[in-house]
């Protein structure tokens, strides 16, 4: 008899992971990996860019990095893990300790016995009560089966409308998968802005760069009606009244916790509907652990449960509860910061930790600070990021950073990743001893400089507000006195168009004449990325000027429309 018999139901990333681990831990088990879908270790996360083209092969999506397919065989083989596919865990029976099994092909059913069972059911898409949604061209992408068959439309439908309800990261990149692969794409979003995850003002750069890129992107509305004719979609009705023509409509308004089975198991279920376990992954039966994106986690910074659906944090988790399963409770989950990065087009958005919103609503008291530099010097082909840094007012502490642009995001938000794990301050920071070589960073590399922007707003040697902030002042009526002080070739280029001073900053000391006579008058500085700003403000501070703000992050980061 095998020393234990683990069931784990689930084969995406959280189940393959987790009786992975428990047969590596203990070669005498007998794991048993359950799977609905035809297909294991799907790489769910690929399913966009299968959609686009950029994917060839769907048997891509399922190979391990050699190459090899993880099909039952490969589980058998490789791992020693019996794998069943295609087969539906219709019950959990706590008492007997056996779960209920049917194949879905062929109706076929039976029971597996268990000493540990690991759960990790994933997710479901959301799906509002909308009139329509059953109408044929509806879908979501949520599975590879929906991305067989969004890959496939896309290809017949060149130049056709398609509407993708959400503008959060499965929305956006989903938009840029169905424009690469021809079709005319509008993505409606009911809350003031798309990716939710960031802050407004990177949001608006990243709306901006999808736009140029062709997409449309309708906000702050909602959908009311799904149309069709004869059986398909034929379009979606606005809550104001529009209406959209569509052969194909997206539902990409997030996911729910899929924890039926775990529901009428009696199982207990957390504030977000998730599957409630402890640091080990053990749900409320010590029997029964839980994994991926069917569980609620520990939001390390607030304090709560969160849902974070994402599948690094499936593979970490799975791997704790598959060595607790077969070992005891040795291992341990402490929770997630939220780091997340995704693709839109030429452009990357990347965050870690709390947005400057979500930390307000945390209740801590913020202050922030936004950079726009290259990755790394320009005679080695710089490309332009834009970052914002929240930190804990008083302490210092950094609660979260976001990163858009063309550039190397990623780098720069694992940097701010682990300083976050770490408990660092922004002074912390500010003197980090990063690797440098030209080919990969600036000398002072753009997460330092962030800091050491933050760093001068904390002392008070600089002040500063983000172009939304600086936008709705001049929308709303005031008139500062906007100094641009880039050179003449630079003005002639690209420019802001509001009624902007043109004095470079080299001929500032001497121009000081044409600044406005009182020294109170509000003074916005400003350059391409506003680092000449910052030394602008330096100088009008010295002759007397008190009321000068900085526009953080200069034109580079500015997210409207620009007169040149």
């Amino acid at each position: 008899m095998p020393s234990k018999r683990i069931v784990v139901i689930g084969g995406t990333a959280a189940g393959p992971k987790a009786a992975a681990r428990a047969k590596r831990l203990d070669e005498q088990a007998e794991v048993t990996l359950v799977q609905k879908a035809p297909e294991l270790s799907m790489a769910s996360c690929g399913y966009p860019y299968y959609v686009a083209g950029e994917v060839k092969g769907r048997d891509m999506l399922l190979c391990t990095p050699a190459g090899v397919v993880r099909d039952p065989a490969f589980f058998g083989g490789a791992k020693g893990i019996t794998a069943l596919v295609g087969t539906e865990v219709t019950a959990i029976d706590r008492e007997a300790r056996t779960v209920a099994w049917k194949r879905t092909a062929t109706g076929e059913a039976g029971e597996l016995p268990y000493d540990k069972l690991i759960l990790a059911t994933g997710s479901v898409p959301k799906v509002p009560p909308i009139p329509g949604r059953e109408l044929h061209g509806v879908t979501t992408l949520s599975s590879l089966a929906d991305a067989d068959g969004l890959r496939a439309v896309a290809a017949a439908n060149k130049g056709e409308a398609a509407v993708i309800v959400g503008g959060g990261l499965i929305g956006m990149e989903t938009c840029e998968a169905l424009v690469t692969a021809g079709m005319d794409v509008t993505v409606v979003e009911a809350l003031p802005q798309i990716l939710g995850f960031l802050d407004l003002e990177l949001a608006l750069v990243m709306e901006k760069h999808a736009r140029s890129k062709g997409a449309k992107i309708l906000t702050g509305i909602g959908i009311t009606e799904i149309l069709g004719k004869d059986g398909k979609v034929a379009g979606v009705r606005l809550a104001d009244g529009r209406e959209l023509p569509a052969s194909l409509v997206v539902m990409a308004i997030g996911v729910a916790p899929n924890t039926a089975l775990a529901k009428a198991a009696g199982l207990a279920l957390g504030p977000t509907g998730g599957l409630v376990t402890d640091s080990r992954m053990r749900t409320s039966d010590p029997d029964i652990y839980a994994a991926g994106d069917c569980v609620e986690v520990l939001n390390r910074l607030t304090g709560k449960p969160m849902h974070a659906p994402f599948g690094d944090l499936a593979n970490l988790e799975g791997r704790v509860a598959g060595e607790n399963a077969v070992l005891g409770d040795v291992a341990s989950f402490p929770g997630t910061i939220g780091s997340g990065i995704c693709k839109v087009f030429d452009f990357a958005a990347a965050s870690t930790g709390l947005s400057e919103r979500r930390a307000r609503e945390a209740g801590f008291d913020v202050v922030t600070a936004i950079n726009a530099s290259p990755d790394k010097p320009g005679f080695m082909g710089a490309n332009p990021v834009i970052s914002k840094l929240i930190a804990e007012a008083g302490t210092g502490r950094i609660l979260g950073f976001a990163c858009v642009g063309p550039g190397d995001v990623n780098r720069q938000t694992a940097e701010m990743a682990m300083a976050i794990l770490g408990n660092l301050t922004v002074d912390d920071v500010a003197m980090a001893d990063l690797p440098y070589a030209p080919p990969f960073s600036l000398a002072i590399d753009h997460a330092i400089a962030t800091a050491h922007i933050l760093q001068n707003k904390m002392r008070g040697l600089m002040r500063g507000e983000p172009s939304t902030v600086i936008k709705a002042r001049v929308s709303n009526g005031e008139h500062p006195f906007l100094l641009d002080v880039r050179g003449p070739k630079e003005y002639d280029e690209m420019r802001l168009g509001l009624g902007e001073t043109l004095v470079p900053l080299g001929q500032l000391r001497k121009r000081l004449g044409e600044m406005p006579a009182d020294k109170h008058t509000p003074i916005i500085t400003y350059c391409k990325v506003s680092m000449r700003g910052y030394e602008a403000q330096r100088v009008l501070a010295a002759n007397g000027y008190d009321n000068v703000t900085v526009m953080e992050g200069g034109l580079v980061a500015w997210p409207y429309t620009l007169e040149k």
